[in-house]
């Protein structure tokens, strides 16, 4: 498909910055092919090694689409190379924002040099939550933002208005595990206890100099309009709160998902350098009879809780493929990660495939017929444009309150846990499994994945969805 020169009035030069962690860099990739298919020249900030590791670009869209690479400067403690999420543990997250913080520098002179000449001035800046000081370079320049929210719209109604005429201050635990006042529909939105500890430290000051909520709060309000990784199909009763709790116009931009892999070998490779064929491992498979299993890179269990995970797998009976990588900061060698035997006992009817695997080829395999997931956002829109029921084990940020939408869908389960502590076992880990995977009772479950696949698919309503951004873009572009 060729870039559409046409399809707007006149073409936008934007630039698109996320947050350093790959589950927001992806999305504004997807955003800035989008854009980039519609004519507009997309500029996309972020450190050299996250933008070696991102995806390449398709060879139509690569003359609309450039690659900034800002120098991160390095912070004690964290580890040298270090410019992601994914590269440390969630203790250095606030170390990682105050290098974040050092980008203000390079990103001004970046914007100095793009304003000297009119052909190549930024009409637009859309950046993350963290951007706080960002508006201020912006406003020198004359060039305008927006925010772009890549959790779901449900997330956004519960952390909460930006107004002082709705609401009420949540400063305790118990204030973030009941569903908030504002929404005015019945709802499970709400944290457990053992999800909602951060939620009361997001309002301290952390090693970065600035609280979470600081930082959240600034940018909300010095931008234009806010953008939200959502649609109209999917989110009508979550979308309808958020202008007024906002105080802002919120534009969807549609799911983003990633475009389907070609399914094809894909080889993974261990540390000892053999390789195991992972999708020749699910042709051995029927269909809808795998389980996938994949929980992120950023969080970690602790090993007891993947010794009770993996051996409620092995008890459930079901087949299953688990991606499963050593979280950066985790201490436990690898080789203790799983129960003793564990791998030898499972050949055939499970695999453990460790480090990096194809995820969209995996979730697109014939053979899967679900998906153990750490309820991430990105991993949620991947697994249900095809159509795969859920099993949901969230684990950090706002994975809980994801988890409890889902379930009220009706397109997953959630995997028992004790509220308190977040502990669960074995025994819970494969009545779930079986039960979704497996159990007539379960068939509702499956059906309504299947069900709610195509909002995740429409062409035409992510198409839909960019003509409202971009109308946004071109209505605000001088105001």
């Amino acid at each position: 498909m060729e870039a559409d020169m046409n399809s707007s009035s006149s073409s936008l030069h934007i630039v698109l910055f996320p947050w350093l962690a790959f589950g927001h860099m992806h999305p504004f990739l997807e955003l800035s092919k989008s854009l980039a298919t519609r004519g507009h020249r997309i500029t996309f900030i972020s450190t050299p090694r996250n933008i070696q590791r991102l995806p390449t670009i398709p060879s139509h869209l690569s003359s609309l689409i450039t690659f900034v690479p800002l120098m991160l400067p390095h912070v004690e403690p964290l580890p040298e190379n270090a410019e992601s999420t994914s590269d440390i543990s969630q203790g250095l997250v606030p170390y990682l924002e105050k290098a974040f913080d050092g980008l203000s520098t390079p990103f001004s002179a970046f914007l100095k040099s793009a304003c000297s000449d009119k052909t190549t001035k930024p009409d637009w800046i859309i950046m993350d939550l963290h951007h706080y000081w960002l508006p201020n370079i912006a406003q020198d320049f004359c060039v305008p933002c927006a925010l772009f929210c890549v959790i779901p719209a449900s997330s956004l109604v519960f952390f909460g208005s930006r107004s002082s005429k709705i609401g009420t201050l949540r400063t305790t635990i118990a204030d973030f595990t009941v569903p908030p006042s504002w929404i005015p529909f019945p709802s499970n939105l709400a944290f457990r206890p053992h999800e909602a500890g951060w939620m009361t430290m997001r309002v301290r000051e952390n090693e970065s100099g600035i609280s979470i909520a600081e930082r959240t709060r600034t940018t909300f309000l010095r931008s234009k309009f806010i953008c939200v990784r959502s649609c109209f199909e999917l989110d009508s009763k979550w979308l309808s709160l958020l202008p007024e709790l906002l105080e802002k116009d919120v534009v969807p931009v549609g799911l983003l998902p990633p475009p389907a892999e070609k399914i094809s070998s894909a080889r993974e490779s261990r540390g000892d350098g053999h390789e195991i064929d992972v999708i020749d491992w699910l042709n051995k498979h029927p269909p809808k009879s795998v389980l996938y299993i994949a929980l992120g890179s950023e969080a970690a269990l602790r090993t007891e809780l993947l010794h009770e995970l993996a051996l409620g797998l092995e008890k459930s009976g079901v087949p299953f493929l688990w991606a499963l990588r050593k979280p950066a900061g985790m201490i436990t060698d690898a080789t203790d990660i799983l129960p003793a035997s564990f791998e030898e006992r499972i050949k055939g009817s499970g695999h453990v495939a460790w480090g990096w695997v194809p995820q969209m080829r995996i979730l697109a395999h014939a053979s899967i017929g679900g998906f153990l997931t750490h309820c991430g956002p990105s991993s949620v829109i991947e697994s249900l444009q095809f159509g795969h029921p859920l099993i949901l084990l969230p684990l950090i940020i706002d994975q809980g309150l994801i988890a409890r939408v889902l379930e009220e869908r009706g397109v997953g389960v959630e995997v028992p846990r004790d509220a308190e502590t977040g502990d669960f076992d074995l025994e819970g880990v494969a009545r779930v499994v079986h039960f979704v995977m497996v159990e007539e009772e379960g068939k509702l479950i499956r059906q309504n994945a299947e069900k709610i696949q195509p909002i995740f698919t429409d062409k035409i309503s992510q198409e839909k969805h960019l003509d409202g951004l971009i109308k946004h873009l071109e209505k605000y572009r001088n105001i």
